[in-house]
């Protein structure tokens, strides 16, 4: 492991966004090095209101801020609710942004997005290739938003000199997800179904498409360990990829969930349904070349997450 130059020892470090999932793991992560991270409750601080979140950083003086606050959703709510995706993303990024700058954080590391990227990218993405092409329609209102907290943060540091720097981590899973039949990301999503067709005596599942499809999948803990090492050893204005940097097909992660469940019937695959984007995988290199690579085993993360979906430990609405 190569030698930190900021080390968050001692420091007063803040999580913005504690109680989502990717906040949970930097929560944990903090811990297990020592650091007792600040928290704060939307009662507390409501980081969409400019003049709250100010208020809060005069009085709590974080030296470091993980900002890993948002208002998330899926395709429905995203095609649904544009404005919400659009302004509170924008406004919880500027207010946090300009809170550390006007308090004197020593550093700030603004977690976004892959879907920050062009629908067509070439792949695997690097990160070289943001804003060369269109997004795709179902997420443009959050991508945008966390498009502009990439300037933002790189404006700042451009204009003042400020530390702050950006992270764009891939599809993610593990303790903490959101396990809804309809509103989470397929490998929560399967881990439910399969859950339920063990727990109904169910012969078969069927899914979309073909399952040919390849998807990137990182354990959200190893997300927060790379996000504490970045922190520690990345200081720079073009934001850096975190990623699993393999991917795997949709029919390959179905088998391994119903291995990890239980699951003993046939998976079966509806044609006639979309198969979406034929492959979304991140080029990692950047970040590997610094010192850093995701540990967990996609298996060994799935069982965690199941582990935390029977404990009730996730949202499942």
């Amino acid at each position: 492991m190569p030698e930190p130059m900021f080390s968050l020892t001692g420091k007063r470090v803040y999580v913005a966004g504690h109680r989502g999932m990717v906040g949970q793991a930097l929560v944990r992560a903090l811990k297990a090095r020592g650091v007792e991270p600040i928290i704060a409750t939307r009662a507390e601080v409501d980081l969409e209101n400019q003049a709250q979140t100010e208020a809060w950083f005069a009085k709590n003086r974080p030296q470091v801020v993980l900002l890993a606050a948002a208002h998330v959703g899926g395709i429905l709510a995203n095609n649904t609710y544009p404005r919400d995706f659009l302004y509170k993303n924008v406004m919880i990024a500027a207010n946090v942004i300009e809170a550390a700058h006007r308090n004197g954080v020593e550093k700030l590391v603004n977690l976004g997005s892959s879907c920050i990227y062009p629908k067509f990218a070439e792949q695997p993405i690097r990160e070289e290739s943001l804003l060369t092409g269109s997004l795709e329609p179902t997420n443009e209102w959050y991508a945008i938003a966390k498009i502009a907290a990439i300037k933002l943060a790189q404006s700042y540091r451009r204009q003042f000199g400020a530390d702050m720097i950006s992270l764009m981590p891939c599809n993610l899973y593990g303790p903490g997800d959101n396990y809804h039949p309809e509103n989470s990301h397929v490998l929560p999503a399967l881990i439910r179904r399969f859950h339920e067709a063990k727990a109904t005596g169910a012969k078969a599942v069927t899914l979309w498409g073909s399952g040919k499809p390849r998807r990137e999948f990182l354990f959200v803990d190893d997300l927060a360990e790379g996000t504490l090492f970045a922190t520690e050893h990345y200081s720079g204005e073009p934001h850096l990829n975190v990623g699993a940097g393999t991917d795997v097909t949709i029919a390959e992660v179905a088998a391994l969930i119903a291995k990890v469940v239980g699951f003993g019937g046939t998976l079966e695959y509806d044609r006639s349904k979309p198969d979406g984007t034929p492959r979304k995988l991140m080029d990692v290199s950047k970040l590997a070349e610094l010192g850093w690579r995701a540990e967990t085993p996609l298996e060994e993360g799935i069982r965690l997450a199941y582990d935390d979906f029977l404990s009730g430990g996730g949202r499942n609405g």
